[in-house]
């Protein structure tokens, strides 16, 4: 059985629930990456947030990114995959939430994403269409 933690991404870069928008823009423009996973003091994930919330929740609303702090768009528990969790179990959960990244979860610590890129290199051919379809409608 193939785990989240042989697949996934090591080392994802976190921006900090207190930092601001444009700090966690700066990032994913350093990283070139479109989201990134909010933590907070505790280095517990908080949730995620995408280069899209930036421009739509806050600088298309009227929002200054140099202000509004990454913690404010995060909503709700936070998708993820356990290390340990199936390739099968991953796929499940980008399928049934419509998310293409899932922070991999080793107890409370974020131990790096899996993207969809990381499924297609590691799953059966022909399933691969299947996800990215269903994911995307």
């Amino acid at each position: 059985m193939t785990t989240a933690r042989e697949i996934m991404t090591g080392g994802a870069e976190c921006v900090g629930e207190n930092e601001t928008l444009a700090a966690a823009a700066k990032k994913m423009q350093e990283f070139d990456v479109g989201s990134l996973p909010i933590c907070g003091d505790d280095q517990r994930l908080k949730g995620m947030i995408t280069d899209r919330d930036i421009v739509i929740k806050c600088i298309a609303a009227g929002g200054d990114p140099r202000s509004v702090k990454a913690g404010e768009l995060a909503q709700g528990k936070p998708v993820t995959i356990g290390a340990d969790d199936s390739i099968d179990e991953a796929v499940e959960t980008m399928k049934s939430h419509k998310v293409r990244r899932l922070p991999v979860i080793d107890g409370h610590n974020l131990i790096g994403m899996i993207s969809q890129g990381d499924i297609a290199r590691n799953y059966p051919e022909d399933r691969v269409g299947e996800l990215v379809e269903f994911i995307s409608s």
